[in-house]
């Protein structure tokens, strides 16, 4: 299946923060999507198709966080727009570069999900703060370098986003209060709000009006201009910083904007001019052997190179490095009979500790940054004594992604992932994801403890809480 998306922007994809509050740390709780749910593997590789249809454009669009492979999980969190405050849930993304909601009137919008939360329907006529942005404004003219043709004053400025799978979403863009919580001790916030320009979706189609894993929308946090973190930054309000933790524990996790500084993080070089966060990978050992692959295996041009991406379940790699690895990680146990479940995962029945009986696989990265997989992190239990195999062969997922190697959730939960935009890097370390990290106040110069949270449909709002 040909997964290229196909992205039009008719509207603009970018917005910005105008806050009037002093420069801070944020943190979004977060939420495992399926945590507690029963989920086909069949319906964990689509997941992860409808992102590859994304992922795979030109264009950067959706990265999102998630959890276990079994569980197929993103991650959430709930913001609050409006005057007064409305709850909303919505993916927080590490490739997206827009702030959108699905709106009141919407054509084929989802009206319940299967993730326990309410979904709710923004409406700017609700709100005493909404302003609608119209196509003559400079947001929508400097977005396009200059006015679209028959652009009129009275005419919205729009955005279309179509998808190679046929599903899209459709509207246009509002600027209205965003409410979120600012640090301002050990484990503590105060509630702030500051207006920003977002898209308001009037019309989804396919994945995005049928899921029955539907959110309220989209939190961007990509490298563009448009996304949520560069638009706090320009506004002067953080550093060009953020950082998550997905715990597959307990559920939910941490995410951060700020300098971290406990635990302290290796970091390697992001590759300029990506759409993603991709990085240059050196070579992979399994149980401490280097695979023998083909020089231009890591090369990054020409779509290869390796993906950091929190919005995918598993890890995808080119069939020339999945072939190999896989042939060292079974070799250990050659007496196992591995069996094909949903036409699709290659599982098998094992009795015992899977760390004492498979390989510890390593990528290392430029700078020497490594990241370690244990066996219980790329294999995944269905059942009692019945074993799955992570690792998938991107070379059967699209003809665009063959040469790609993209590393999912699967291999990135339970360490801490930091993304340094302001030096153009990415690091993580194994650490506990329900426990807390530091991060250093810009305009203080204090450090403050930050809480990992589980968010439920039943919490109060905290807007995009802040510890």
């Amino acid at each position: 299946m040909d997964l290229r998306m196909t992205l039009i922007l008719l509207g603009g994809l970018l917005f910005f923060a105008l806050f009037s509050s002093a420069s801070a740390n944020f943190v979004f709780p977060v939420e495992h999507k399926f945590k507690g749910k029963e989920r086909s593997l069949s319906a964990l590789k689509d997941h992860d198709v409808r992102r590859h249809r994304r992922i795979l454009s030109a264009v950067d669009l959706e990265l999102g966080g998630n959890g276990l492979p079994s569980e197929t999980g993103l991650y959430y969190a709930r913001i609050g727009i409006g005057s007064p405050s409305t709850n909303y849930y919505v993916q927080v993304d590490t490739g997206s570069d827009i702030l959108w909601v699905n709106c009141i009137g919407c054509e084929k919008c989802p009206k319940k999900s299967n993730l326990g939360i309410d979904l709710t329907l923004y409406d700017p006529k609700s709100s005493t703060t909404s302003k609608y942005v119209n196509c003559d404004q400079d947001f929508c003219t400097s977005t396009y370098d200059g006015q679209l043709p028959g652009c009129r004053p009275e005419l919205l400025c729009q955005y279309n986003v179509v998808y190679g799978d046929g599903s899209s979403t459709a509207g246009y863009f509002v600027k209205d209060a965003l409410h979120f919580n600012k640090v301002t001790g050990n484990r503590q916030t105060a509630t702030t709000n500051g207006s920003v320009i977002f898209g308001c979706g009037a019309k989804q189609s396919g994945e995005l009006g049928t899921s029955s894993e539907a959110l309220d929308g989209i939190l961007g946090f990509g490298q563009a201009n448009s996304s949520v973190l560069s638009q706090l930054a320009l506004a002067g309000k953080v550093k060009k910083e953020f950082a998550h933790c997905l715990d597959t524990i307990s559920g939910g996790g941490i995410f951060a904007i700020g300098e971290v500084v406990q635990p302290r993080v290796n970091k390697t070089p992001l590759v300029p001019n990506q759409a993603h966060y991709n990085v240059n990978m050196k070579e992979i050992t399994v149980g401490g052997d280097v695979l023998d692959l083909p020089t231009d295996t890591f090369d990054t041009a020409d779509g290869k190179g390796t993906i950091i991406d929190s919005g995918t379940t598993l890890a995808y790699l080119p069939e020339v490095v999945y072939d190999s690895l896989m042939s060292k990680v079974m070799s250990q146990q050659p007496g196992l009979k591995l069996h094909t479940v949903e036409d699709q995962f290659s599982c098998f029945q094992f009795t015992g500790n899977v760390d004492d009986g498979f390989p510890i696989v390593k990528f290392r990265f430029d700078k020497s940054l490594t990241l370690t997989v244990y066996p219980h992190e790329y294999l995944f239990q269905i059942r009692e004594d019945v074993w799955c195999i992570g690792w998938q062969n991107s070379g059967l997922q699209s003809k665009d992604g063959k040469e790609m190697i993209l590393l999912g959730d699967m291999v990135l939960s339970n360490k801490l992932v930091l993304y340094d935009l302001e030096n153009q890097s990415i690091g993580w370390t194994e650490y506990n994801c329900s426990t807390s990290i530091k991060v250093k106040d810009e305009n203080s110069g204090a450090v403050y403890s930050v809480g990992s949270h589980n968010l439920s449909s039943a919490s109060k709002f905290l807007g995009i809480n802040v510890f």
